[in-house]
């Protein structure tokens, strides 16, 4: 079981991303940091009797928890996703080509499909079987999307790079004809099941390049999935320190699908939040004025100024690696912040003793989005976008700065632990 002490710091968070390849590994080992540090798990096929203390319930690759006592003061709450864009096994996977053995995979999100060429992937996820699901992961280098050479291509350099998903993604990972059902077999043994057990999975590839400190100073991290791996490892450390005895309740929710547009049953626009906060509160009488006196954070990660294209960002709001969490803020609610939200969080901000930067995004480009507005058109609860600031965003290997995730997890804790 992991203990709380395994995800601290740097190598902390860097051990919390490598064991995470996907979001269901993700959900699996919060919920052993949970229990670890005194949380019980509750079931929602079950009934609730009595949701107060510390205690947490999943929902596919989303989880919630919470620290209870009152609803007097509301809730603070912080939510993330678990998901990252990358390349997902389709359902009949095995395939071939030019006598090579390959699977088929579907582009998940605003992937970079460049960055996954030319790397040792691994593949990890969960198997449905008749006695239930079944977490697997490989890490071993099992699956490559072999770029083309140069030779081949000899306009790349000047034209650039044109990636067909359904063509020039479809990774190699054995010789000789197509074996049909071989993808089932393999991922029935690294799991400790049959291959006729196998009824369906969701998988994925991951790269197997350990996560690291870097730079000549030590002033970055790379690794994968910073987003959002990155805040679900703040949040939960701010979780886990909140005050269990004193309002406001302290509220952790890890949502999936956050890259595909939230819209699923665990997603962001899903059922799961305000029905989790409605039982925690004992009765819907009891949750509207509790959600009057709440406050949410979306943690997730914001865009740094790139060196080499500082033109492509907003001129009068510069964002530098190593200056503190990243309030984000947009006209058209691409994100949920207003006024009360950005006070709110910066008052945490300084409570913790970190910075804290505002982004905006070019007026004359299109903005991304977050969970924050589902979030808070499904509570009506005032939200704030915040979350350290990344380069590479959405690429197989992203990077941030090394200290911004331990300044972000001061603010989260800041900020559950209510007003300054």
């Amino acid at each position: 079981m992991a203990e709380v002490s395994e995800i601290r710091g740097i190598q902390g968070l860097l051990g919390f991303i490598d064991a995470c390849p996907t979001p269901f590994h993700v959900v699996d080992r919060v919920a052993e940091v949970l229990r670890s540090s005194g949380f019980a798990e509750l079931d929602e096929a079950d009934e609730w009797p009595d949701a107060s203390g510390s205690r947490f319930a999943r929902r596919g690759g989303s989880l919630v928890a919470w620290q209870h006592q009152t609803c007097e003061k509301g809730f603070r709450i912080i939510g993330a996703h678990t998901d990252s864009p990358n390349l997902r096994i389709t359902a009949q996977p095995d395939t071939a080509q030019a006598g090579y053995r390959q699977l088929g995979v579907e582009v998940y999100g605003g992937a970079l499909l460049n960055s996954w060429l030319d790397r040792d992937l691994g593949v990890a996820g969960r198997l449905a079987t008749p006695a239930g699901q079944r977490l697997f992961r490989i890490d071993r280098p099992v699956l490559r999307v072999p770029q083309l050479a140069i030779h081949l291509d000899r306009d790349v350099s000047k034209e650039g790079l044109l990636l067909n998903p359904q063509v020039h993604m479809v990774p190699v990972w054995g010789l000789g004809l197509r074996t049909p059902g071989e993808f089932a077999s393999v991922v029935a043994e690294a799991a400790g099941v049959d291959a006729d057990e196998v009824l369906a999975w969701d998988a994925m590839l991951h790269d197997l390049t350990p996560s690291t400190v870097a730079g000549i100073d030590g002033d970055f991290i790379h690794a994968p999935r910073i987003d959002n791996q990155v805040s679900c490892w703040a949040g939960l450390q701010a979780l886990i320190d909140a005050p269990a005895d004193s309002p406001p309740s302290a509220v952790l929710c890890l949502f999936d699908h956050e890259e595909v547009g939230s819209t699923s049953a665990q997603g962001a626009a899903s059922t799961l939040l305000p029905t989790v906060l409605e039982r925690i509160a004992g009765s819907r009488g009891a949750l509207h004025p509790a959600l009057a006196r709440s406050l949410c954070v979306s943690a997730d990660g914001a865009h740094a100024t790139h060196p080499n294209y500082p033109e492509r960002h907003e001129p009068d709001h510069h964002i530098a690696m190593g200056d503190g969490p990243v309030i984000k803020r947009n006209a058209n609610q691409r994100y949920a912040t207003d006024a009360v939200g950005e006070a709110a969080f910066a008052a945490a901000c300084e409570k913790a003793g970190v910075g804290h930067q505002i982004y905006a995004h070019r007026g004359d480009m299109p903005c991304g989005s977050t969970i924050g507005p589902f979030a808070a058109a499904a509570t009506g609860v005032t939200t704030v976008d915040a979350g350290v600031a990344q380069l590479s965003m959405h690429s197989a290997r992203e990077m941030c700065g090394a200290q911004d995730p331990l300044d972000f997890a001061l603010a989260l804790s800041a900020f559950l632990s209510g007003p300054a």
